[in-house]
């Protein structure tokens, strides 16, 4: 049995997120990790939320909770409405762990021994009122190039200018609006990951099969301007995992924590022992340590395409650096941004739709058939209300739930509930069976090589078949004059349904069970198209409504109401 280790890009713990970011990596993860064990492979896909950093401090501060307490809470939000996606983490951890603390100072400790750590004095900005060293966000003022009051010290929001805290005018702190701010020197550490470029890129090289986007921007960073800068990766906050070398106190490094972007990715390791003590797995190193028998572990990331810099090269560097034997990834599997109706979601705006808010309009098949069919895979995509409700009439109602109402009906209503005897198969079912058998092979082909809108093409395409068979066909018609051909072309008809239940379910897992509950079967990965799942007399009732169709004046309302800010 093939071995597959599966992370998806774990989100930041400020708030809920929208539907740009879980199709950015979240959702088309578990449609691979769905798929991988459809069809028999052993699948570990882990996930967790990134607790530390600025954005959770900010957040913290916001709600009137303290950050410990705030960063539970939402990681409790973030679980439920995974589950409410239906993403089936084998894990879902937290960057906070113990396991993460432990892990992440023992591979500064491996980094430091081998001299790719150095320690840097250079200026920040200091805020008296607030007693602190402020980070860049924390920093907020008017922006030098567009005007806008609210541009933070890293970058304006309004214009996407870079910044400095030293460009804006009139700064004052984000936390207490104080503007007694002044310039002092403090120290951190940075990872000489310059110094591994030529690893890097020999290593990036090497991966001749990933996406164009992914080694793009990898390339881009190495190459660019002076090529791979050396990075931070400690910071003057209060939350965080302590600097320490392994178990050892780190001089002059006292009140200081890892920066976020080198604790996050060690999450992943982390987030499998986590499982560990959970209970999921007995044994995370057979899936982490070459050396514990992880060389046969095929390890794919998915991301959006602004994290593919940190996954390329620094997770990278800190991997090789250690030197100790880690699983490093296979296959990155990145993703451009999915718009919103003319604009940008925006977290900070609250404008698009929200993981909770769209759970409360419609189940969440219709998202994920919606949102994996057009995946940013290549491009930008848009999602508009207008293409939503045509999609989803069209493809999910129009097409896979009233093939599957027609024919259940009509069996009840001639023959009953139970799969009729009768009549052989024939020249259109002959056709058909060999059309579903290329077709079933060019969808596996689009699922093994992670090509997301080829593989939805094609099941929408396995889909359309049976209705152009069922209406070619007529059962209704042929029952007038030949019963037995009527019971054939029944059976036939019904058998489709087991057979879409499990081509569909990495897409619509609920729909699928709901399906093969109907039909009396279990959802499995087909092995062939032969139709023989449900034999004559096999008893089967009829599903209620799959999927119901979005009104013209639904989608109004909901353009609408998604259209400002959120509350």
């Amino acid at each position: 049995m093939s071995r597959t280790l599966i992370t998806s890009a774990i989100p930041y713990i400020n708030g809920i997120k929208h539907l740009g970011n879980l199709v950015g990596s979240q959702l088309p993860a578990d449609l691979y990790a769905r798929y991988l064990r459809a069809r028999g492979q052993e699948v570990l896909f882990l996930c967790a939320t990134d607790e530390h950093g600025t954005p959770a401090e900010l957040a913290a501060a916001k709600a009137g909770k303290p950050v410990a307490e705030y960063c539970a809470e939402m990681w409790a939000v973030q679980a439920e409405l995974a589950k409410g996606f239906r993403l089936s983490f084998d894990h879902f951890g937290r960057s906070s762990s113990p396991q993460n603390h432990k892990l992440t100072q023992h591979f500064a400790g491996r980094l430091a021994e081998a001299g790719l750590i150095s320690e840097v004095s250079e200026k920040q900005v200091y805020s008296n009122a607030d007693g602190r060293f402020l980070p860049d966000r924390y920093i907020e003022g008017t922006c030098p190039n567009c005007g806008y009051d609210k541009a933070r010290g890293d970058q304006c929001e309004n214009c996407t200018k870079q910044l400095d805290p030293t460009d804006l005018i009139e700064p004052r702190s984000a936390i207490s609006g104080s503007t007694d701010l002044e310039v002092r020197e403090t120290k951190h550490l940075y990872l000489r990951q310059s110094t591994m470029r030529d690893k890097l890129n020999d290593w990036i090289d090497s991966k001749t099969d990933w996406p164009i986007l992914t080694t793009s921007i990898a390339k881009k960073w190495l190459n660019d301007g002076d090529g791979l800068q050396d990075r931070g990766i400690t910071r003057d906050l209060d939350w965080g995992i302590p600097v320490r070398r392994g178990e050892d106190d780190w001089p002059g490094m006292e009140g200081k924590v890892f920066y976020v972007w080198f604790d996050a990715p060690i999450e992943y390791i982390a987030c499998a022992a986590e499982a560990v003590e959970e209970g999921t797995i007995s044994d995370w190193e057979r899936w982490w340590r070459v050396d514990k028998g992880a060389d046969d572990v095929r390890y794919v990331q998915f991301m959006g395409k602004d994290n593919v810099p940190f996954h390329t090269l620094s997770f990278p560097a800190t991997i090789l650096g250690s030197g100790e034997p880690w699983k490093l990834v296979d296959y990155i599997k990145s993703f451009n941004y999915l718009n919103y109706d003319g604009g940008q979601f925006s977290t900070s705006q609250g404008r698009g739709v929200f993981m909770d808010q769209a759970l409360e309009i419609l189940p969440s098949d219709y998202w994920r058939w919606w949102l994996l069919s057009h995946a940013p895979e290549t491009s930008d995509s848009e999602f508009t209300w207008e293409a939503f409700q045509q999609d989803v009439n069209k493809d999910l109602a129009d097409v896979l739930g009233n093939f599957v109402s027609r024919i259940t009906k009509f069996c009840r209503s001639k023959f009953g509930e139970a799969v009729p005897e009768g009549g052989t198969y024939g020249e259109q079912e002959t056709a058909l069976i060999a059309d579903l058998e290329k077709r079933l092979a060019a969808y596996q082909s689009h699922m093994d090589a992670i090509d997301i809108r080829k593989a939805a093409a094609e099941l929408r395409a396995i889909w359309v078949a049976g209705n152009e068979y069922l209406q070619s066909a007529a059962p209704w018609t042929a029952f007038k004059e030949d019963p037995d051909r009527a019971a054939a072309i029944t059976r036939f008809a019904l058998n489709l349904i087991p057979f879409y239940a499990g081509l569909s379910a990495p897409f619509i897992p609920d729909a699928a069970k709901a399906m093969a509950d109907a039909m009396g079967a279990e959802v499995a990965w087909p092995t062939n198209a032969a139709m023989t799942a449900l034999p004559a007399g096999h008893a089967f009732t009829v599903p209620e409504v799959l999927f119901a169709k979005i009104a013209d004046e639904q989608r109004g309302e909901w353009a609408e109401k998604f259209s400002g800010v959120r509350s």
